[in-house]
């Protein structure tokens, strides 16, 4: 299914400031990014529980959010964008 992710960390200290790149890095082992807090994600049942998991430990639940949107299967008649789109699109097979 695909999902989109987007979270708000505290940057006001040093610590904050490193959450912010540990939760950054585990979306982006996870996704792609389509803006800088927000990533496009597809994972199964089992992929989301283990991403919520590292999540969890990475952020500061008093000063951090993350939040989770359930786009489902059928996710192409839900996206629409305007201006710069991402160099690969959600779903298409990556050529090297």
């Amino acid at each position: 299914m695909l999902m989109l992710i987007t979270y708000d960390v505290n940057t006001s200290t040093p610590e904050g400031e490193r959450r912010l790149r540990k939760v950054a890095k585990i979306c982006e082992r996870h996704g792609m990014r389509v803006q800088n807090s927000v990533f496009e994600v597809f994972v199964d049942a089992a992929q989301l529980v283990s991403m919520k998991a590292e999540l969890s430990e990475a952020i500061d639940v008093e000063n951090d959010s993350v939040r989770f949107y359930r786009l489902g299967n059928s996710y192409q008649h839900k996206i629409e964008t305007m201006g710069k789109k991402p160099i690969v699109q959600a779903g298409n097979a990556l050529m090297f």
